[in-house]
């Protein structure tokens, strides 16, 4: 059986971020998952502070450049999802919300999913149940039972203090590792199909909210 394969969307802005951080522990820790049920995988990391530009660029024209085009194409032709955002405002940012709408509605179908998110404090943990985990029902996805937040403190001197980080990162890798071997591999779609990052039928005015070929 050939590997199977995760993208990893990191939203941090800074450089290096605890975003990228979570989002590298989540990788590691389903892969060993993975492993331990004699299953192979690979992560391929999309750090969305790289292409913002491009992001804002096909928001407004409708056109991905090619570095975009190829982690639209990573995340759509990928086994599984691990997606980490920080909170601002009580909510992901807005750099993460807009690489989501690039997406085409239906290209995250049926995908597991394991959210993660950061913040400077514990008390924004429950954005992941009331505005993270909606966004990817309402694209018909498939996010595992546990998300994954961490605040300044799990990064601290206090880290091992009770529900440490890890055990979060660990429960939610075993979930997603079940969901990856529950599922049928993915086969690599085309980079020179439209429909790969597109949709079949849907224009470009349908990415920019529905202006053109509904």
């Amino acid at each position: 059986m050939s590997a199977r394969r995760i993208a990893v969307v990191s939203a941090g802005l800074s450089n290096p971020s605890s975003t990228r951080m979570l989002a590298d522990r989540l990788a590691t820790a389903t892969i060993a998952e993975l492993a331990a049920s004699d299953v192979s995988a690979t992560a391929d990391v999309i750090e969305l502070r790289d292409l913002a530009h491009d992001i804002t660029n096909n928001l407004l024209t409708g056109f991905a450049p090619p570095a975009l085009e190829s982690a639209i194409n990573s995340v759509v032709s990928a086994d599984a999802l691990i997606a980490v955002t920080p909170i601002f405002s009580t909510s992901y940012s807005g750099l993460f919300k807009s690489f989501i709408d690039v997406l085409d509605p239906d290209s995250l179908t049926g995908k597991p999913v394991l959210i993660g998110a950061n913040a400077g404090t514990a008390r924004h943990s429950l954005a992941i149940d009331y505005a993270i985990r909606p966004l990817f029902a309402y694209l018909h996805a498939a996010p595992v039972s546990t998300g994954v937040f961490a605040a300044s403190s799990d990064w601290g001197s206090k880290a091992d203090d009770v529900a440490p980080l890890s055990a979060r990162v660990d429960r939610g890798a075993r979930e997603l590792a079940a969901a990856i071997i529950a599922r049928a591999p993915q086969t690599d779609a085309d980079p020179f199909d439209p429909s790969t990052y597109l949709g079949d039928g849907k224009s470009f005015g349908h990415l920019l909210g529905g202006l053109a070929g509904e």
